[in-house]
């Protein structure tokens, strides 16, 4: 994936850096992804909804606010909802023009409170965003709210916000916003999101002109803190917006079978953005060795892949053979051992790779027919591959 600064400016003047992140090759469409506005910890929140859209072909300008001056208040110089319609602008010059918002908590009503002014806009996306500033005039201090504006203590970080924005964000604006809106809408939400209510969420679908989707976010907090929370919400956005928002005709052409591709994305020493027919995939290293722990280490996708096939190949036996096999979970492991230690290998020097792998089959299965199924996981193809001479050829492309 492809990662650079971009300088936007709103019809105001005033100017905002934005991020860009861009798939190898011509991106089938773009997104404007709007963060947190007090989202000042190490949330991995915006790197993982931005990565699900790149990794299915789109080209995604974000907006973070979330910088916070030496004091520790981030001045509200920016209007975001400007940002939000100057970042449609610069990639309707360049890109294919912005089919999707993605806002978190407030960037989302930010985004919501744009849609009338960017008609290219196909499909919203929120996560955990209130529907209008009532829950921030909730928390605003009396002499605050009686201005209309004023600085919010709101989880990691604290935020000044002015009135300019307060008025965008009214809830009246917002419902004939949605009202008018006929593209599609996600609502992701935790229900137990002490800053945002449920409620919000149920708004947002109500307020749409067409059905829209409601998904839960369990166990998760306003901010997205915990990366499996963060990647579940990635992974349902991601999908969600590969079927809606791309059009058939847009989206890449898959790869020929049995071609692969791989591209550096860009992103710290190692990551890498694959393409596999039509699904894309990413790897990378981990924090430990200088990588940034995007994806899964080239290893650990090799070994995916045995215990993929094991599992594969032991359903289609036991469905050949009638038997009764419930479920198969295959967990495996890939170290480095000394050579000595094998004593089915010839070479008896040096070191050697090791793929252990540990089958577990439930359902009611005799002692033979389980025994038939350990011994024909060593007949899975990708396991016949590893076990034999492989030849790799390299040529250099002109």
């Amino acid at each position: 994936m492809g990662a650079r600064d971009v300088e936007l400016r709103g019809e105001d003047g005033a100017a905002v850096t934005a991020r860009l992140d861009s798939p190898p090759g011509r991106p089938v469409a773009s997104a404007v992804r709007v963060g947190c506005f007090a989202c000042l910890g190490a949330s991995p929140a915006p790197s993982r909804l931005a990565h699900a859209l790149v990794a299915r072909g789109f080209a995604v300008l974000s907006l973070d606010f979330t910088a916070p001056a030496a004091s520790g208040v981030r001045p509200d110089t920016v209007p975001a909802v400007e940002a939000v319609v100057a970042a449609a602008a610069w990639l309707r010059e360049r890109y294919p023009p912005a089919r999707l918002l993605v806002g978190h908590s407030l960037g989302g009503t930010a985004a919501a409170a744009a849609l009338p002014r960017l008609p290219e806009v196909a499909a919203l996306a929120l996560v955990n965003a209130p529907v209008g500033a009532a829950p921030v005039h909730e928390r605003l201090p009396p002499a605050a709210l009686e201005a209309g504006e004023g600085t919010l203590d709101f989880g990691p970080g604290r935020l000044r916000l002015t009135r300019r924005f307060l008025q965008a964000i009214d809830e009246a604006h917002l419902r004939r916003a949605l009202s008018a809106f006929p593209g599609e809408v996600l609502a992701l939400h935790a229900p137990e999101d002490r800053y945002v209510p449920l409620e919000h969420a149920r708004r947002w679908v109500a307020l749409a002109r067409r059905p829209a989707s409601l998904m839960l976010l369990e166990g998760a907090d306003h901010f997205l803190s915990h990366d499996a929370d963060a990647g579940y919400a990635a992974d349902v956005l991601g999908a969600w917006a590969a079927r809606q928002v791309t059009p058939v005709r847009e989206r890449e052409a898959p790869l020929p079978p049995g071609v692969v591709e791989v591209h550096e994305a860009g992103e710290g020493r190692f990551a890498q953005d694959i393409r596999v027919g039509a699904h894309r995939l990413r790897s990378d290293e981990p924090l430990s060795v200088g990588g940034e722990d995007t994806g899964p280490t080239p290893y650990g996708l090799l070994t995916a892949a045995l215990g993929a096939c094991t599992a594969m190949t032991l359903r289609l036996y036991a469905a050949r053979k009638g038997w009764p096999l419930a479920h198969v979970h295959v967990r495996l492991s890939h170290q480095k051992v000394h050579a000595k230690a094998c004593a089915e290998c010839e070479a008896k020097d040096g070191r050697m790779d090791r793929l252990q792998r540990t089958v577990r089959l439930e359902g009611p299965l005799t002692d033979a027919q389980r025994a038939a199924l350990v011994a024909i996981a060593d007949r899975c193809p990708v396991h016949r591959t590893l076990a034999s001479d492989v030849d790799v050829h390299t040529d250099v492309e002109q």
